[in-house]
């Protein structure tokens, strides 16, 4: 008798279900779950292999992540994820259309990967998470901004747009003497941001759980609605990074990163108004 995905994942959806399940999972298979959930466009249709290279992880682990919902391999989780996939289209829908046409170029199609992206993260941010993250940066006595690897552009960047409004900011960028000794000083003026895109380095986790430690607001800004560092902090932010090229999409993180600091300056604008001015940046 042929084996078949249990009643669970057929009577919700795929991400559904992955997300009511997620705690069961091994490490391993969580990075698969996280990597279906936020970008489903793009597991649907990718094979077991590319799937495991986007979450970082082996083939098998894909395999074996799916029989743990319940599915006899991957090509019927897939074809679960394909079904979601169509579902979601079909009812979001687009007086427009798309906005390349199915047979597009690299361009169009990273272009049109980027158009998705910023759709979907505004769709997921709520007024009430970014109004709370806008006044933690204000009202914050100091601020810290852990980001490693690709992500340490990205705080420098926050960096310099608080800077623009008077607002000063440090970075942690790395596991050296000078970055662990700012962490070293986090306390319960602190807010800590971290700034991640997939699997979150070890240095975030640790900072996150030093400023849960010392009572200091937290803020996680994360491609993951189920970042692990996310499971800690008190306030999340959530981008979209799908992409077809080889590294994921960065552009709805730079936009959201625009929208904190257009959100300080609006509470204030006329504080604002003339140091902004005098830097002539429009």
């Amino acid at each position: 008798m042929t084996k078949t995905a249990t009643k669970s994942p057929q009577l919700k959806s795929l991400s559904d279900y992955i997300q009511e399940r997620f705690e069961e999972f091994s490490r391993s298979q969580k990075d698969v779950a996280r990597y279906i959930v936020d970008h489903l466009d793009e597991a649907a249709f990718l094979t077991a292999e590319e799937l495991a290279r986007r979450a970082s992880t082996s083939s098998s682990t894909v395999v074996r992540f799916s029989q743990a919902l319940g599915f006899e391999g991957y090509p019927e989780l897939q074809q679960a994820a394909i079904e979601e996939y169509r579902t979601t289209i079909a009812a979001v829908g687009s007086a427009a259309g798309p906005l390349f046409s199915f047979d597009h170029s690299e361009l169009e199609g990273s272009l049109s990967a980027d158009y998705s992206n910023l759709e979907e993260t505004a769709r997921k941010l709520t007024t009430e998470q970014v109004n709370d993250s806008v006044a933690a940066l204000a009202t914050a006595q100091r601020i810290v901004i852990v980001g490693v690897d690709q992500m340490a552009f990205f705080a420098s960047y926050l960096r310099h747009t608080l800077s623009l409004l008077d607002i000063r900011a440090e970075i942690v960028a790395s596991t050296g003497g000078e970055s662990l000794q700012r962490l070293g000083r986090i306390d319960e003026n602190t807010l800590v941001i971290t700034l991640s895109a997939g699997r979150a380095h070890p240095l975030l986790l640790r900072a996150m759980k030093l400023a849960l430690h010392r009572g200091a607001r937290t803020l996680a800004i994360s491609d993951a609605t189920m970042s692990e560092v996310g499971e800690h902090a008190e306030m999340t932010l959530y981008f979209s990074s799908n992409s077809p090229s080889f590294t994921r999409s960065n552009t709805a993180l730079m936009a959201l990163v625009q929208a904190l600091a257009h959100g300080l300056y609006a509470r204030d604008e006329d504080l604002h108004r003339d140091r902004i001015k005098a830097y002539k940046l429009k």
